[in-house]
């Protein structure tokens, strides 16, 4: 039935392609008519997403308390963290090095030279270690869950999970979690079945609004994100992979198969991690106690595509108004970055925010994120499906570590 499901996934993408690119060229004849066909693929991608994130809360909650209070020794929770902690940190900030040490190379928009105007975006600075930290203590759980604030979430199931797991005696109140889980885990397994419907509707308005010009445009940007991207994969990714979790390349990615097209497809690391949890668990065996932790920590802290995208966005915004960028300033864009993706809501087009803060700090145009912002959308989609193959790297890596 997987194998079924991944097909009729990947035959709602490819189609949705072609459904793109024929409303996009209908448009050129019939305006009104493409226009109409456009909102028709809006509405269906948008009713898929709803329902998928109404999923992600629930799931993320109840897979993690069942999974904290599973644990035989409670302690091994602090060695896990500080494990998943150190590698997600590890990455991005390795990934935005990559991106400058590349960008730099590469020296995309150093043929154009603007003079910038008065800056027309106003995003505020990140926020300080300190209240990162601070306010991942919920000061209502409550409203933390109704809102979807990950970290909160994730602070308070830890917590409400660690402490059933202290006081096992209480078998009624671990079998309604358990129940819970199970309940929200089927009612996935429902929505699965219009997941095909969904990805084509989302695809296809995706193709039918981007144009081929703006990517022409910005060409050199692009391949170099591009090859940054795959450069950590392949540089970073895949050998850990390999040589520490003790995977075998092919079969990683095709366990993972269905979470890397559920995040190219929605640019939206959060709305895939009931995916990628699913895949981890049924293709790797790894433990739950493992991937209820680290799967919804990464899609919320481990934005290495991001921060990838902002190391080369930031150097072409710099070489395209003719602003020279000094050590300090590279410096700057690496730890700005890496303390922005902390509590980063893993949905589509929220880089363009976190691109935001990194240009505010080094003194660049803000309207820059106005030029890149074109071919963003695409970008979106395969830095989005890198976030999750780092997911899936880091928590295979605890898994093993772990046995």
């Amino acid at each position: 039935m997987q194998q079924n499901l991944t097909k009729s996934i990947f035959f709602g993408f490819f189609f949705g392609i072609i459904a793109g690119i024929l409303t996009g060229y209908i448009s050129n004849f019939y305006e009104n008519l493409s226009s109409s066909i456009v909102n028709i693929f809006d509405f269906g991608g948008s009713v898929f997403l709803k329902v998928l994130k109404m999923l992600v809360v629930p799931i993320v909650f109840f897979s993690l308390v069942s999974g904290v209070a599973n644990l035989n020794n409670i302690a091994s929770l602090g060695r896990i963290g500080v494990k998943t902690l150190s590698l997600y940190i590890f990455t991005t900030i390795l990934a935005i090095t990559i991106s400058l040490s590349v960008g730099n190379i590469l020296d995309p928009g150093s043929a154009v030279s603007v003079v910038s105007e008065e800056k027309i975006l106003n995003i505020n600075s990140p926020p300080s270690i300190g209240s990162v930290f601070l306010n991942i203590i919920p000061e209502n759980p409550f409203k933390s869950l109704v809102e979807g604030d990950m970290l909160q979430i994730i602070f308070f199931a830890i917590l409400f999970g660690g402490c059933m797991a202290s006081i096992k005696q209480n078998k009624v109140l671990l079998d309604i979690v358990f129940k819970l889980n199970d309940l929200v885990l089927k009612m996935l397994e429902v929505l699965m079945k219009i997941a095909p419907l969904g990805i084509f509707c989302l695809i296809a308005k995706t193709f039918s609004s981007q144009g081929i010009d703006s990517i022409l445009e910005l060409l050199k940007y692009f391949i170099g994100v591009v090859i940054v991207l795959l450069i950590h994969l392949f540089i970073v990714y895949l050998p850990l992979v390999k040589l520490i979790a003790k995977v075998n390349i092919i079969n990683f990615f095709s366990g993972l198969k269905q979470a890397l097209l559920f995040a190219f497809s929605t640019s939206s690391s959060s709305a895939t991690i009931p995916i990628t949890l699913n895949n981890l668990e049924k293709s790797f065996n790894v433990k739950k106690k493992v991937s209820s932790f680290t799967v919804p920590l990464g899609a919320t802290i481990n934005m290495d595509g991001t921060a990838i995208m902002q190391g080369m966005a930031t150097i072409f915004i710099a070489n395209f108004y003719g602003i020279e960028l000094i050590f300090t300033d590279f410096l700057t864009i690496i730890l700005t970055a890496a303390l922005a993706s902390i509590g980063t809501a893993g949905v589509p087009g929220v880089g363009m925010i976190m691109l935001g803060m990194v240009l505010n700090q080094v003194g660049l145009p803000l309207e820059g994120i106005a030029i890149v912002m074109g071919v963003d959308r695409l970008l979106d989609m395969l830095r989005t499906s890198l976030n999750v193959a780092g997911d899936a790297t880091v928590t295979l890596l605890i898994n093993k570590l772990e046995k």
